[in-house]
């Protein structure tokens, strides 16, 4: 019996409910009277249930009608969003929207954008991963993901195209009573006297490389998190996004290192919006990519 549920007859349901009679209800349909009566009357007898009582001046709702206005309700919401992903994907709307962002990124612009994502495209999933240097262009390259913000690793791979994004600063950094933090105008010779922890690539791309690696005492990690806890830890320094480890400078946590020499690699990282070059830009990657351009012009890069 429920197969000849429709759609109408539950918004006519939810109309009498809400405006507190047939006659109320008709107008606002523009139906007569007669029609929406007799659309609840078949709704009661598909559901088997009373939705209204009828003997008073105005109907009310019964327990049950009160139970089921509330489903009703939710089975139109869905059918009005699935009317509006069909409608999006008929005019290039993306169904699902991939991105992956090196480990780098800051935390709180990452969910200041996936927020704003939401509001904007309620009905696209958008599905967020993490990579460490090669891994970002290597999952954009293979088709499993649309977008890639690289950070660490600085070359653009010839299949993709870049958008230059802000710099992230970066801050060298160790626990309060780590060796170095008690001097002054560190030297490189200085720094190859300690462990430093440092992010390792498990992709591949950067085998043989090394970027702002000063000692051949490291640890290696493949997460800011981890790397961050051993630094805490005393284990060794290293470099860290500044709005990474605000926090822990501004509590004395962790102290930044007087380096003598500040090369501009070890200054600030570039981040790198990348795509694939022979796949189109839907309406969603296209505003993605506008949030995370400033409102000055950024050059598009595109290797050949």
């Amino acid at each position: 019996m429920l197969d000849s549920l429709s759609l109408d007859q539950l918004r006519v349901f939810i109309a009498i409910a809400d405006y507190g009679s047939f006659s109320a209800a008709a107008r606002r349909l523009y139906r007569a009277q007669s029609a929406v009566s007799n659309a609840v009357l078949n709704l009661e007898s598909v559901l088997g249930v009373k939705l209204f009582d009828r003997s008073g001046w105005r109907p009310q709702l019964t327990d049950h009608g009160h139970a089921l206005l509330v489903d009703a309700r939710a089975v139109l919401a869905r059918a009005d969003q699935l009317k509006a992903r069909a409608l999006g994907l008929t005019q290039g709307l993306e169904a699902e929207l991939s991105v992956v962002v090196d480990v780098m990124f800051p935390t709180m612009q990452l969910l200041d954008l996936a927020t704003r994502f939401r509001h904007a495209f309620p009905d696209v999933l958008l599905r967020l991963c993490v990579e460490v240097l090669g891994g970002v262009p290597e999952r954009v390259l293979s088709g499993e993901y649309d977008l890639g913000i690289q950070g660490s690793l600085p070359d653009i791979t010839p299949e993709l195209t870049g958008h230059v994004l802000p710099e992230i600063a970066l801050t060298p950094v160790a626990a309060p009573d780590h060796p170095l933090s008690s001097q002054r105008k560190i030297t490189n010779d200085m720094l190859r006297e300690h462990t430093q922890i440092v992010l390792t690539d498990h992709s591949g791309r950067t085998k043989g490389r090394t970027f702002s690696v000063f000692s051949d005492l490291r640890i290696l990690t493949a997460d800011l998190g981890s790397k961050r806890a051993m630094l805490l830890a005393n284990l060794g320094w290293g470099f860290m996004p500044r709005s990474f480890v605000e926090d822990d400078l501004s509590s004395a946590r962790l102290s930044e290192l007087d380096l003598a020499e500040r090369q501009p690699r070890t200054r600030s990282m570039p981040l790198i919006a990348v795509h694939r070059t022979d796949i189109s830009l839907g309406p969603a990657r296209k505003w993605v990519l506008e949030m995370l351009l400033t409102t000055d012009k950024k050059p598009t890069l595109r290797r050949s």
